[in-house]
């Protein structure tokens, strides 16, 4: 390296070091600690981080909106809720969960929950910040899926919402966003974030992370239990979507819902965990 390489490269470091100060002041200042949950049996005590960008209600707006799209788009296409005992089955399930989401989180029941399923091959199911439910009846026909394996992965993905994963991914997205502008603010390239394009990404296309995976195994587990759904089922329906796989079916559920080869004996344990509620909730 010649002596004025050299020194341009000091110039670059210097002014990366001004540069990453600001960025990193901004970056912690636009986030804070929340605990969206509490309660229960099953313990779910991280901290989690929420950029300020990304309020809770402003995330149940878009998510709303959303949903009201695809409910739409599905009722055009005639595959909303098609078949009437399957739909009346998939909403008998959900209610009798969602009357347990006060034990972790109070105010959820308030929400406005819905609850639809949509005519389609594919193996998924999903809840959408504020408690937009949709169930795939490829998921229910493919896996010939019981009442407790389907309360189960409903509770799953209820507790996702629950835990607001997705307005936690959207915040991480956000900080790295205010980061890259804060980079990029001498091109004048800082822009407005697409808050919906993010939660269909954290959705639909990002798989979740170990840890929001964990959590919602463990409460959906409870959330099952509680509301009378024998809780062992959770290891029979991972079992039978791990077999579609081998398969090559490969559903789509597994896409954003990354399985493991140790999450078998994880939810056979919390399933003992809650065992006594679910008995409990038999009487």
């Amino acid at each position: 390296m010649t002596p004025g390489q050299t020194a341009a490269m000091k110039i670059e470091l210097r002014a990366l070091k001004v540069v990453a100060a600001p960025l990193v002041t901004v970056v912690l200042a636009g986030c804070a600690v929340v605990q969206t949950t509490g309660g229960g049996t099953v313990g779910i005590d991280r901290q989690q981080y929420m950029s300020s960008l990304v309020s809770e209600q402003a995330l149940q707006q878009t998510a709303q909106q959303q949903y009201t799209s695809l409910v739409n788009q599905a009722r055009a296409q005639r595959a909303l809720d098609a078949d009437a005992a399957e739909t009346r089955r998939v909403q008998a399930i959900s209610q009798r969960l969602i009357a347990q989401v006060g034990v972790f989180r109070p105010d959820a029941t308030g929400w406005n929950w819905e609850v639809h399923v949509i005519q389609s091959n594919e193996v998924n199911a999903w809840c959408m910040p504020g408690g937009k439910i949709a169930v795939y009846s490829g998921l229910i026909r493919q896996l010939k899926a019981t009442d407790a394996e389907l309360a189960a992965v409903i509770g799953h993905e209820i507790a996702h919402a629950l835990r607001e994963h997705a307005r936690e991914r959207v915040s991480q997205q956000m900080a790295a966003q205010v980061g890259l502008s804060v980079l990029s603010a001498v091109t004048g390239n800082a822009g407005a974030a697409d808050l919906g394009g993010k939660l269909t990404e954290v959705m639909f296309t990002l798989p979740n992370s170990r840890t929001h995976e964990t959590e919602a195994d463990r409460m959906g587990v409870e959330l099952a239990a509680r509301a009378g759904y024998d809780p062992r089922a959770a290891v029979t329906l991972w079992q039978k979507m791990g077999a579609l796989s081998g398969n090559g079916g490969g559903p789509e559920f597994l896409s954003t819902h990354p399985s493991a080869a140790s999450r078998t004996a994880d939810l056979q344990q919390i399933a003992q965990q809650v065992m006594p509620l679910y008995q409990k909730a038999g009487k």
